[in-house]
């Protein structure tokens, strides 16, 4: 028995309409559903990463703070793969949004680089 492949990932954000954005208009992802859960003043927004995973965005009222400096236990970042990293951490920060320094990883000679999500939450990104 093996697991096959990551299906998604899920994320509770502090400002749904700014995260929504973030993701779909600034990173480009896809819209597969959206729904409002009355219930539990939640929004649930699924989002298409190319064609084999998903990010499940939640909203939800009162939610604490994500613990991440100095770095918690825990989910430590999202990494997506790109073709141009240096092309696509300009296109960002064309977008307002502020990348770290381009560096090489050690082990592989590849390039990646990191920047936040609305929440703080780290997104790298690496060489294919």
């Amino acid at each position: 028995m093996e697991l096959a492949k990551l299906h998604h990932v899920a994320i509770i954000c502090t400002d749904y309409k700014k995260s929504k954005e973030f993701y779909t208009k600034v990173l480009g992802l896809k819209v597969i559903s959206e729904v409002y859960r009355e219930e539990r003043r939640s929004y649930k927004l699924d989002l298409a990463v190319g064609s084999h995973c998903q990010i499940e965005l939640f909203s939800f009222p009162d939610v604490p703070s994500r613990p991440s400096y100095p770095e918690a236990a825990g989910l430590r970042h999202l990494a997506f793969t790109v073709k141009n990293i240096s092309s696509y951490a300009n296109y960002l920060e064309t977008q307002g949004v502020e990348v770290e320094q381009i560096r090489i990883d050690p082990l592989t000679h590849k390039q990646f680089t990191f920047f936040s999500d609305p929440d703080g939450l780290p997104i790298e990104l690496y060489e294919e």
